[in-house]
């Protein structure tokens, strides 16, 4: 196998432009930089008949996006915070809109709580499946039935 400084001495450009291509030429030092110490713990496992290129641009994508979503996540100073971009949320929800309480006491219990956890709350359906103790897909099902249930009792009610 070759010494790895070839390796980096052959690829490096190449695998600069995948992460200046994925991230723009700020960050794809970092992401560079990245790419070549994974490599360099996996390269002694390396089976020799790999095709390098390939293995390393994996890698340098790779890398390229997680250094972006580092990026996204870092906390960026301000002088003053930002204004609130919803609204104040009652102590009290019951009290913005009784008719909605009151259809919510109609729906099964499963798809009562999807509706609030989800719609209410604003929780995906992943958490919204780790409270209800079943899947996301079925917490997105009882979520779109009580919603569907909702509109059809608010349907009725105009129509009366």
């Amino acid at each position: 196998m070759r010494p790895f400084e070839e390796v980096v001495a052959e690829y490096g450009p190449m695998v600069l432009r995948v992460c200046r291509a994925v991230l723009g030429p700020i960050d794809a030092d970092d992401a560079w930089s990245e790419t070549f110490l994974s490599a360099l713990r996996a390269y002694p496992d390396l089976r020799p008949d790999s095709n390098l290129e390939a293995w390393l641009v994996t890698i340098a994508h790779r890398r390229a996006i997680d250094v972006g979503r580092a990026r996204t996540r870092a906390p960026t100073p301000t002088e003053r915070l930002p204004e609130s971009a919803g609204t104040a949320v009652s102590p009290d929800p019951a009290g913005r809109d009784l008719d909605l309480w009151s259809a919510l006491e109609t729906l099964p219990t499963k798809q009562r709580q999807a509706v609030a956890y989800h719609h209410l709350a604003g929780m995906p359906h992943a958490e919204v499946a780790k409270l209800l103790g079943n899947s996301a897909d079925a917490a997105r099902r009882a979520t779109a039935d009580g919603i569907k249930a909702l509109r059809r009792l608010y349907l009725e009610e105009e129509a009366k």
